[in-house]
This record gives structure tokens, C-alpha cells and sequence, in this order.
């Protein structure tokens, strides 16, 4: 039985993830949580966009601002992880109530998103000014909102929960089960909108809404340790936010590697808004063939956790495994732009595929970064994983609005002939978005290089550790 053990920990993906404090049921029960931010996410960047774009109309740079304005609340995610760190109750919970009400906001925003992207489309007749444009910004909101206090909150009470030496795992199969959401999200997505109506993106939507109440509360139940407190200690002072993020920033690495990051996402995700109408609108793909891309990225993404897996086993630097990731994101670009002049849709979910692998190694890489920093004085776990979610989604949220308008104005001057004949079409707008892109993938390559010197002088540990499936992707 125990050469059996030894087996299944090795040949089994995550096996070892769990501890006694967590164990491995319970930490898949927990990771149901990154399901439905996954599916959130799979409907705010990729369905809605192709929809509200190609089936309603609205103008890319209209879509891109909406998609963009969870951005708004992306900034405090290391302040909710700060505030989960240091909450106080008398039941003892930390992580749960911003569990709860995360889920709440979420479902309230993915509950009245259809009807608001139809008044926006014109679908719904109105006399209220901007009445489609201030319901759909608020959906979007909330849908934002709640997206970010739910994942911050979760990631913390999965490390809350998990031992030192299993930490790393964690996170990371938590990492696997949101793009695992996503990828089976846009399958389901896009097989039940193979024939558009409004009255299906409502039925689609909505039950999303439903799926995500019912996928968290049976995430977080029984998940959090009750500690009850005294009086004395829930009206003790707290901390100051400003003190853990000193405390968090010391050294100047945190700071960089947050940089890096942002400069990161942005090069990254600045397509996110544009690669489904780029598959409608140039390609001439249909709705459901689009939303297999964000299935197509999903997969690349898991095997770029597989390649990450081996190098970490190695101890391999974590810095340039970001700086591999970067590069083959410069490649990933190239083969979307090609893929026009081409009109191969082949070579187009190829491009999709690579931005996926190149974006999780990168991911991947600077997530076990800024996990593995030192953890000293007031600075918790809520507050190291807000920063990095908070840095990433910032980036996304603004690259997506920038993406849409350098599309829309590009395309603008290139379609009235302002940029010569040869140009006059619609692609010119996504290409230039994608050129950018791949200059911001060498302007991180240079913030990256003073983090890869620094970790080259570090002492390593170099104790040997043998490498399974099990480690996948840690």
C-alpha cells in the first residue's frame, strides 16, 4: 500500500497539494471558487465583447470601456486583501465574509447584464438618455467588483489553510481551476449560443448568475476555521495599510516585480477586447467558432504551466522564465498578424494558442515570485497576492480600454485613406494594436533584466527533488 501511495503522489496532478490542515477534497471544494471567476471572466472578455461588437453594433471603443471599468476597483485589491487579513468578528471569520458578499456582487451583476447590453444595442425602445450606457457600466461594475473581492479573498484563505511546503501548489492548482473555468465556460458558452437570439444571451447570462452562487457557496462552506474573539481583541487598533505596504515594499524587489507585471498584462491583454471581433470581423468566423478562442488560449495557458513545472523543478530562475514567456508572446503576435493577409483561421487559433502559453508561463512565473518573498512584520498573504492581482488587473482593465480605442481610431483614418490604399481595410486597426503589443513585450524584457541579475546573486537551494505530475504545475 505504501509503494501504491508513492505512485499515485507521483503520477497524479496535485496529489500532494493537500495537507492535514487542508486536505485534498476540501481544497477541491475550495477551488470552485476560480470556476465561476473563470466563467465571469470568459463572458466579460470574451462573449459579451464579440456580441455587443458584431450582434448589437456598439462601437469597439463604447465595448472597450465597458470591459475596462472593473479596472476601476482592481487598484484596491491589495486593500481588500489587507482588510481580510486584519478583519475582525466575533464568529473569527477573515476570508469568509468577503467570500460571501463577493459572490453576491458578482451574481448581481452578471443578473441584470443582458438587459442592459440590449438598451444599449437599441434592441429595448427608451426615452431616457444614456439609459443603455449607465446600466451596462454599472453590470460590468459590480460584475468587477465582485470578481475581484471573491478571487482575493479565496487565494487567501487557500493559503490560510494550506501548509509552507504545500503553499506553492495550491495556488497554482487554483490558477489551473480558473483557466480550467474558463476553457470548459467558453465551450458550454458557445455551444449554447451557436444560434444568437437575445432571449438566449438572457437565458446564458442569467444562468451564469445562478451558476455562480451556487458554485461558491459550496466553495466556501465549512472552508474557514471558527476562531471566536473577544471583545478586548476586535477593539484592539489595527494596522495601518500604509505600514504593511512599507513593510511589504522594502527592498525595492516587490516594487520591480510589480512593474513587470503591469508592463506584462498590459503587452499581453491589450488584444482581449479585439481577438473574438478580429475572428468575426476579418476572418468572418462565427459566434461560436469565436468563443472557442478563449477555449483554444485556455489550453495553451495550462501547457504553458506544464513547461513552467519542469523549469521550476530545476530551480530554474524564476525571472527568466518570465522573459521566456515574453518571448514567445512576441511570436504569438506575429502569427495573429499574419494570419490576415493569410485568411487562415487555423493560423489564427494557433496565434490564440501561443498568447495563452506565453501568458501563463509569464503568469505563472511572477505569481511564484512574489509568493515566494519573504513574509515579515505587518505585510500578510492578503495583502502580497492583492498587490500582484491587483497590479495584473489594473493593467488588463486598462489595456483593453486603450486596445479598443487604438482599434477604433486607427481603423478611422485607415478606412477614409489617410494612411494610403494599401491600408484602407479594416485590419489595419487590430494590427497596429498587436504591433504595440509586442513592444510592450520588449520594453518588460528590460524591466525584467535588474531582477534577473539580482536573483543570479542570490544564494539557491540546491538540494535535490525528484519532478512528477504531481508537481504540475509547481
Amino acid at each position: 500500500m505504501s509503494g501504491l501511495t508513492r505512485i499515485s503522489r507521483r503520477l497524479l496532478p496535485f496529489a500532494d497539494a493537500g495537507s492535514d490542515a487542508l486536505p485534498l477534497r476540501e481544497l477541491l471544494r475550495l477551488s470552485l471558487f476560480q470556476v465561476s471567476v473563470g466563467m465571469a471572466a470568459v463572458m466579460l472578455l470574451g462573449t459579451l465583447n464579440r456580441v455587443m461588437i458584431v450582434e448589437l453594433s456598439v462601437p469597439a471603443v463604447v465595448v472597450a470601456v465597458m470591459i475596462a471599468l472593473p479596472v476601476l476597483v482592481a487598484p484596491f485589491r491589495a486593500l481588500l486583501g489587507f482588510r481580510s487579513d486584519t478583519h475582525r468578528s466575533a464568529i473569527g471569520w477573515k476570508r469568509v465574509p468577503y467570500l460571501w458578499f463577493g459572490t453576491l456582487w458578482q451574481m448581481g451583476g452578471l443578473a441584470v447584464m443582458p438587459m442592459a447590453l440590449l438598451v444599449l444595442g437599441g434592441d429595448v425602445v427608451h426615452e431616457v438618455p444614456f439609459a443603455g450606457e449607465v446600466l451596462a457600466a454599472l453590470a460590468f461594475l459590480m460584475t468587477g467588483l465582485g470578481l475581484h473581492m471573491t478571487q482575493t479573498a479565496g487565494l487567501a484563505l487557500a493559503s490560510d489553510r494550506a501548509s509552507e511546503e504545500t503553499r506553492p501548489r495550491v495556488v497554482a492548482l487554483l490558477y489551473v481551476m480558473f483557466l480550467i473555468g474558463m476553457g470548459v465556460s467558453a465551450l458550454l458558452i458557445g455551444w449554447l449560443l451557436r444560434d444568437f437570439t437575445p432571449l438566449t444571451l438572457i437565458r446564458v447570462v442569467q444562468g451564469a448568475a445562478v451558476a455562480t452562487v451556487v458554485l461558491n457557496v459550496i466553495a466556501l462552506w465549512k472552508q474557514e476555521r471558527v476562531r471566536p474573539m473577544s471583545r478586548e481583541e476586535r477593539e484592539a487598533p489595527r494596522p495601518r495599510f500604509a505600514e504593511a505596504w512599507a513593510d511589504f515594499a522594502a527592498g525595492g524587489t516587490a516594487g520591480r516585480l510589480l512593474v513587470v507585471v503591469f508592463l506584462g498584462t498590459m503587452a499581453f491583454n491589450m488584444q482581449d477586447v479585439l481577438l473574438e471581433p478580429y475572428g468575426g470581423e476579418i476572418l468572418g468566423l462565427s459566434v461560436s467558432s469565436t468563443t472557442l478562442l478563449t477555449a483554444m488560449w485556455a489550453a495553451g495557458a495550462l501547457g504553458g504551466f506544464a513547461l513552467a513545472a519542469k523549469a521550476l523543478a530545476r530551480r530554474a530562475n524564476v525571472y527568466r522564465m518570465a522573459a521566456t514567456g515574453v518571448l514567445i508572446g512576441v511570436v504569438a503576435f506575429s502569427t495573429v498578424i499574419f494570419a490576415a493577409p493569410m485568411q487562415s483561421p487555423a493560423l489564427f487559433f494557433a496565434g490564440a494558442g501561443l498568447i495563452g502559453l506565453g501568458g501563463g508561463y509569464f503568469a505563472v512565473s511572477t505569481l511564484t515570485a512574489a509568493m515566494t518573498m519573504p513574509e515579515s512584520g505587518i505585510a500578510g498573504r492578503g495583502l502580497a497576492l492583492g498587490a500582484w492581482g491587483a497590479a495584473q488587473a489594473t493593467a488588463a482593465g486598462l489595456s483593453t480600454a486603450i486596445g479598443g480605442g487604438v482599434r477604433d481610431w486607427v481603423n478611422v483614418h485607415a478606412m477614409a485613406g489617410d494612411l494610403g490604399a494599401p491600408l484602407a481595410t479594416p485590419a489595419t486597426g487590430y494590427s497596429v494594436v498587436y504591433h504595440t503589443e509586442i513592444g510592450l513585450l520588449f520594453i518588460t524584457l528590460v524591466a525584467l533584466g535588474p531582477l534577473v541579475t539580482r536573483a543570479a546573486r542570490a544564494p539557491e537551494d540546491r538540494s535535490d527533488r525528484g519532478f512528477g505530475l504531481a508537481d504540475f504545475p509547481t
